[in-house]
């Protein structure tokens, strides 16, 4: 497997570096109430959470617990109603510090699977020369490396969502968001693509936060898991997951006793934030 290309690796912020990728203060966040008798909905806090470089931070609860909505304030699509996110130390803009990949893959079904990453890599300012390598590199990452000139149309959803996660990838942003990106697509493809992005996760050292509703998602991918309570969603477990990254194959891991004291630990909390 070729080593990751450079503007993956770009480094930390000069300012941030040894303290915390994301920090989110005393955040609430409330939507609606701005007219005359519109009711107001608190969908989230007050939270406060960090999380440093390398983290891979899975989020879960139950339906309406504010999970996307923590994850589109980290990305900057909203602002807090109250209190403060950083990401980078700096207030966080769409598309500047993070890359985002969606539950469905929102690429562009007119170009070539290459012309998607190769899209993201010039929006990066990657040089047109190099940019047919850095794609070729990023695709045989994902496990697409025979895929660069098919349509979209032409590939699965599965085959999608690695796209998207190449794409990325490809920005060169060492912060990755993740909204249930795995949650349209059948249980054999998503369990594939679980591996992936955990083996990814486990080369690059990319900070990652992804939202999921599974439990076992949760415990699979994740080296910490924070569960939100039911609406407004505040923290009901922040709980490390101290399993092996590298070395153990996805059966060998699911089958170990470690796993499913944190299974049962973490559906009991979501269960329990749902009443």
């Amino acid at each position: 497997m070729p080593s990751l290309p450079d503007t993956a690796k770009a480094p930390v912020p000069e300012q941030r570096k040894g303290g915390p990728v994301v920090s989110v203060r005393d955040v609430e966040h409330t939507y609606g109430g701005r007219g005359r008798g519109a009711e107001s909905v608190t969908a989230l806090g007050p939270v406060s959470l960090e999380i440093p470089a390398g983290e891979f931070l899975v989020l879960v609860g139950p339906s309406g617990c504010g999970k996307s909505t923590l994850l589109r304030l980290i990305a900057g699509f909203e602002r807090a109603s109250s209190g403060e996110v950083e990401v980078f130390g700096e207030r966080p803009e769409p598309g500047n510090q993070a890359g985002i990949v969606f539950q469905q893959p929102r690429l562009f079904p007119w170009r070539t699977v290459g012309d998607n990453v190769g899209l993201a890599l010039k929006y990066a300012g990657v040089p047109r020369p190099e940019r047919a390598e850095r794609t070729a590199e990023l695709l045989e990452r994902v496990g697409l490396a025979d895929t660069a000139g098919r349509r979209i149309w032409q590939i699965s959803g599965g085959q999608q969502q690695r796209v998207a996660i190449a794409r990325a990838l490809a920005g060169g942003k060492r912060l990755l968001l993740l909204d249930e990106p795995f949650a349209a697509l059948d249980a054999l493809t998503r369990e594939r693509l679980q591996e992936d992005l955990r083996t990814v996760s486990a080369e690059t050292g990319t900070t990652s936060v992804f939202v999921t509703h599974s439990v076992d998602e949760a415990v699979f991918l994740g080296t910490r898991t924070v569960v939100l309570s039911a609406r407004p969603g505040r923290v009901a477990l922040d709980i490390p997951i101290g399993l092996p990254r590298t070395g153990t194959g996805p059966d060998e891991l699911r089958g170990l006793p470690e796993y499913a004291a944190l299974r049962a630990e973490i559906g009991t909390a979501v269960r329990d934030a749902a009443r």
